[in-house]
Parts: C-alpha cells; structure tokens; sequence
C-alpha cells in the first residue's frame, strides 16, 4: 500500500532531482520521481537493493511507494525537474520514497566526518558489508553513506543511502570494475583484515533466499520498468547467479592500486595461496554454520 505525499518541503540535492516530502503517515520522505533526469528504472533500482540491503541486515533507509497526487503536483511550483534547457512538472503517480534520515531536527546528520570521528563511527563495520552488497548488486556509482546520532550522542552511525546506480542505473547489467561501488575514503576499510570482517552480511547475501529477492521485485511498480516483465526476470536470475562471485569481486577491490585492506594478510602475490585458503575456509565454515 503506497503512502499519500500531502506536503512538498524542498529540494534535495542530487542527479536524481528528489524532493523531500511528507507523507500522509507523518514520516518524511525523499522522494524520486518517475521522469527524473537519470533514468526511469533508478526508483526500480533503489527499491531493490535497499530492500536487499535490509534483508541482509544492513544500515540502510525505510523504503516505500509513495504517491504523489495530480493536485499536489499542479499545486506546488517546486515539484518540477530540471532538463537543462527547459523544465517539466514532476509526474504524478507511485513514485520512490525513502525515509529520511534523522527527520528535520537540523545538526543531527553529515555526510563528512573527519578521520578521528569516522574511526568512531558505531558501525564502521558494516562498510565491509555495503561493500559486498555493491559488488554483488553492480553499483556503477560510488558508495553514498551519511552519518546520523541521537540528541546528546556523541557518536554517530552510518546510514547508506543512494542505490539507483545499481544493476548500472537505466542499463540493467553488470559492468564490474575494482573502484565502481566503493566508499572514497580507505578509512572504512582499514580495520579489515579478513573474510571474517565480511560476516555476518556476505553470508547472509551467498545463501539468501531466492524468494526474498523475488518479493522484492514483485513489489515493484511495472511502470518503473517500462512494464516489461521479461527484463525483470532476467535482472533477478543474473542477480541471484552472482552471489557465488561476490567473494571474487571484493578481492579485485582488494588488490587494487587503491590497497584499501592494509592489513589483510596475503594481499600481496606471495600471499596468493594464503588468500585463496582463507576464503575456501571461511566460505565453508559460513555454509556449515
């Protein structure tokens, strides 16, 4: 059941040109419409993946159909998207919401903390985990993260947000590159020092239920894919063939010139042996378990 938008409140930044809304439940929404400027099946992408995300267990936004009236469209001049050279109305319809995080109480959410701050961050872990999921899910962006706490914490926990660009947005393939998916700073990934670091979310994506993913996509709107149900199919049936590659992926990130994992032993070409019987050990220990 989709949530009624009642109010615009602004715009948000970004290529998707989201607007922050609020629904008829009372939650606050960013919310990204069908004619965006990236492409029509970002909201499809978002859906999915964020969906996955939560499956497996990681920080990420509630998601919901939220949809946004014809009158409420007419109504508000700031509902329209920006094509460049001209400007069109927002569409009205089932649209892509994401809960917003940290509601509208201001100072209480950043997407920069400085290095001694981000080491802090509650669940710094958890980078390896979005890592595994952008890797398996094809994001062709980088990884997109913000950093939330309560009134009077001093400690912040990090939120990923920002899934279009998954399935490579519009294009509905997997393109794999080592630097495609990942958070821009080594910082997150510094503590890791092997397969171990990954779980429980790479094993919780290797054997998550087929039906999981597929209730995911069936909840998506037809008119987000063009109502093709045939190239979703196909989407979901590479997706779910990919888990047994994910562990391979993350490995390309790993021996990149970007060396995010310094202190994973066996990154090295003399540690080629080292690193193929950890991930054999670990990969079994995760299936037993």
């Amino acid at each position: 059941m989709a949530v009624l938008a009642v109010q615009q409140i602004r715009r948000m930044r970004g290529g998707a040109q989201g607007q922050l809304m609020l629904g008829a439940d009372g939650h606050v929404y960013v919310v990204k419409f069908q004619n965006n400027p990236q492409h029509m099946r970002v909201l499809a992408n978002e859906f999915l993946a964020s969906r996955i995300a939560l499956a497996a267990g990681l920080t990420a936004p509630e998601t919901e159909l939220v949809e946004v009236s014809s009158w409420l469209v007419e109504n508000t001049p700031d509902l329209e998207i920006d094509l460049g050279r001209t400007r069109v109305r927002c569409l009205p319809g089932l649209q892509f919401g994401s809960r917003f995080v940290g509601g509208l109480m201001p100072g209480q959410v950043v997407d920069y903390l400085p290095e001694e701050q981000l080491a802090e961050v509650k669940n710094v872990a958890e980078f390896a985990g979005i890592l595994a999921l952008d890797k398996w899910t094809g994001n062709a962006n980088g990884r997109q993260a913000v950093f939330a706490r309560k009134q009077r914490e001093r400690r912040y926990r990090a939120v990923f947000i920002d899934f279009g660009y998954c399935f490579h947005a519009g294009e509905w393939r997997f393109e794999d590159a080592p630097l495609r998916g990942v958070y821009y700073r080594n910082d997150v990934y510094r503590e890791i020092t092997g397969w171990e670091c990954f779980e429980p979310w790479l094993t919780r994506m290797e054997t998550m239920a087929a039906d999981t993913i597929w209730e995911a996509a069936n909840e998506v709107p037809p008119e987000w894919y063009g109502g093709d149900l045939s190239e979703m199919e196909a989407l979901m049936e590479k997706l779910l063939a990919r888990r047994s590659r994910i562990r391979e992926l993350i490995e390309g990130f790993g021996r990149s010139d970007r060396r995010p994992f310094p202190k994973w032993r066996g990154m090295g070409e003399s540690g080629e042996k080292d690193w193929k019987e950890q991930r054999w050990r670990t990969t079994i220990a995760g299936r037993v378990n």
